[in-house]
């Protein structure tokens, strides 16, 4: 493998890792954003009360996008294959 191929595996590596865990990032920002503003406006300052909802939807939100992750992950897996098959 030369270097361009090698920065072709990473690129399609680090998009791969965008693809599955942005959207969960996304969710959890957005729930933290809300919680924060709600804390704000209600002048509630537990500092606790962002953690359960926060957990909550990312255990939700994963198993939502469970299997557009595997499909992700899968298909990165299957060029990586064909690449190591092809010889480079």
């Amino acid at each position: 493998m030369n270097g361009a191929e090698v920065m072709d595996v990473a690129r399609d590596g680090i998009l791969t890792f965008f693809k599955m865990g942005m959207p969960v990032m996304m969710i959890g920002l957005v729930v933290g954003v809300v919680i924060s503003l709600f804390q704000a406006l209600t002048q509630i300052q537990e500092q606790t009360l962002v953690y359960v909802p926060k957990i909550v939807t990312t255990f939700l939100a994963l198993m939502f996008l469970m299997p557009f992750m595997s499909d992700a992950i899968s298909g990165y897996m299957q060029r990586i294959a064909t690449r190591i098959i092809s010889g480079g």
